[in-house]
């Protein structure tokens, strides 16, 4: 049973330089999961790897990353949500720069699979603080926000990873993003409050068993099967770009490539309406919408046969992500009820164990039929996952 345990709280007006902190550190931890996208071919040459193999240092960090938050959700139950976003933020500042100095290439996958597990600590932490300590009134937008946050990053760590190693060496993108979480972290102290926090008394023993009664609930196993779908069609693509547009016939310069990345940020315009399109339309209806249209999108970007084109069927397929991620952790919770916590925990396991899985599958798929079996069939995926959501009943109808 949970019972509110009062703190001293400083919140007056500050929710705005909250909640602004709150998404600078959704960026920076976040982009920790795509910062090693640019960088496949960088640590090939590096240590004299496959591309499969290199593909590991993004894997390695989504996979514990997923498994992380089984970990530190239940956990942050019992000790409280912010000592766990605090201490979690100073163990990914002080483990990330450590990358950098790796000499071998299962050392740097290791240090990844690390480095995810510290960053686990945050995300599913942060939207519980919200829940529990901001005023119902500046809830709703503080959760878009952060949302967006995480949305943004994954552009955003792609952005700043080539950014960095084209001016100096990959290793400077882990000591520079290893001061960043350091200054997230400092920021988090001097502007976070502890507030008003939930402990319960159950046993984590007892919080750990309400993860696998999730699956019992036959409508969010159709949910999470869709989840599995999202981050890997999203890394997915990027591996794509990242192999495919350096060659002929787009032989793009890594500046060029950049830009590419950089215009996916206007497909995520759609993020912060998605609660307003959702309370209009229903959130199943734009759920079904959401991955039409990044279906849509990817099926038509490995058709295209000019840059332009492509990097516009990109836009339109992130702009059906921007819809589905926070419209589908919305019915997560809706569906849920009072188990909301433990069932969007297995919500972020299932996310990211695709993110996880995107690189790998992509390769795979090009190896197989090359750039435009890739994209077909990570669009198939797409729509498969659109005959699962047919079968998904929500109170609202």
């Amino acid at each position: 049973m949970a019972e509110p345990v009062q703190q001293p709280s400083t919140f007056t007006s500050q929710y705005s330089v909250i909640t602004a902190v709150l998404v600078l550190c959704s960026l920076v931890v976040v982009s920790g999961i795509y910062v090693t996208l640019p960088l496949g071919s960088l640590l090939a040459d590096a240590f004299q790897a496959s591309p499969a193999r290199a593909a590991w240092a993004s894997s390695a960090f989504t996979l514990a990353y997923a498994l992380g938050f089984l970990l530190f959700s239940p956990l942050s139950e019992r000790l409280g949500r912010w000592p766990v976003m605090f201490w979690g933020l100073l163990a990914l500042g002080l483990i990330t720069p450590l990358l950098g100095l790796a000499q071998d290439l299962s050392i740097l996958i290791a240090l990844r699979a690390v480095q995810g597990l510290a960053a686990a600590t945050f995300a599913p932490t942060v939207m519980i603080y919200i829940t529990e300590s901001f005023p119902p009134q500046r809830r709703v937008a503080a959760m878009g926000l952060i949302s967006t946050g995480f949305l943004v990053s994954a552009i955003a760590g792609q952005l700043f990873s080539s950014t960095v190693s084209g001016y100096w060496d990959w290793r400077y993108v882990f000591y520079i993003h290893g001061g960043l979480c350091l200054a997230a972290t400092l920021l988090t102290g001097l502007f976070v409050p502890r507030g008003k926090t939930v402990r319960t008394r159950a046993s984590l023993a007892a919080l750990y068993r309400q993860l696998p009664a999730q699956f019992l609930n036959k409508r969010l196993v159709l949910c999470y099967l869709i989840c599995l779908t999202i981050l890997l069609s999203f890394v997915g693509m990027y591996t794509i770009f990242q192999e495919e547009l350096t060659k002929p016939p787009f032989a793009l310069t890594a500046a060029q490539l950049m830009q590419v990345r950089a215009a996916g940020l206007a497909g995520m315009i759609l993020s912060p309406f998605a609660g307003l399109l959702s309370a209009r339309f229903g959130s199943k209806r734009m759920l079904q919408a959401g991955l039409l249209l990044a279906a849509a999108g990817l099926a038509a970007a490995g058709l295209s046969s000019t840059l332009p084109l492509l990097v516009g069927m990109s836009i339109v397929y992130i702009a059906g992500i921007s819809i589905l991620i926070p419209v589908l952790i919305s019915l997560i919770g809706l569906l849920a009820g009072e188990r909301r916590g433990p069932a969007i925990t297995i919500y972020s396991l299932m996310l990211f164990t695709g993110a996880s899985a995107g690189p790998q599958a992509a390769l795979s798929l090009m190896h197989a039929g090359g750039g435009l079996t890739a994209f077909e069939a990570l669009a198939a995926l797409l729509l498969a996952a659109f005959g699962i959501s047919c079968f998904i009943r929500t109170p609202e109808l």
